[in-house]
């Protein structure tokens, strides 16, 4: 029996070989992602800046970037909306979407990262182990070391914390 309270570990790897679908809490947004390679490497990325901390409602972002075209997003009772995140390091916008019925965060966009979509991985049965962190210098002391994951001191693709 799978858990009410949705166990990762009810969710075998293997059942998103083809694809990964999650949604918000009410339901009316899905979030299908389609790539075969989801699960095979470290694709997440965790972001420690406060924009992303705030978003998340804790003390980490847990993100995937990934193509567009890999991603199918339906809305079927129009609850997507989006804020136009400003405050930024690059002083380029963030378009953050969220439901407006249950606030769960769904995606960021940013000129950054044209042709890509940054996902919110919360709202899936199973998150993809992370291979990167930004914004490492914004980590709390007492956070737990995630091995193996490339850091970067800021922006993700900038300089490396060593």
């Amino acid at each position: 029996m799978k858990s009410p309270q949705g166990n990762p570990n009810d969710h075998p790897i293997t059942e998103f070989e083809k694809e990964l679908r999650g949604s918000c809490l009410c339901g009316s947004i899905c979030v299908t992602i389609r790539d075969a390679d989801l699960f095979t490497h470290p694709r997440g990325h965790l972001c420690h800046c406060s924009n992303c901390r705030k978003v998340a409602g804790s003390f980490v972002a847990a993100n995937l970037v990934i193509e567009t075209e890999k991603v199918d997003i339906q809305d079927s009772s129009g609850t997507l909306k989006t804020y136009n995140d400003y405050d930024t390091l690059s002083g380029n916008p963030v378009y953050r979407s969220f439901c407006s019925v249950d606030g769960n965060p769904i995606k960021s966009e940013s000129p950054l990262y044209q042709g890509k979509v940054i996902l919110k991985m919360g709202i899936f049965p199973r998150i993809p182990e992370p291979g990167a962190e930004g914004f490492a210098l914004h980590r709390h002391a007492w956070e737990p070391e995630f091995e193996g994951t490339v850091k970067y001191k800021l922006a993700r693709g900038g300089e490396k914390l060593e």
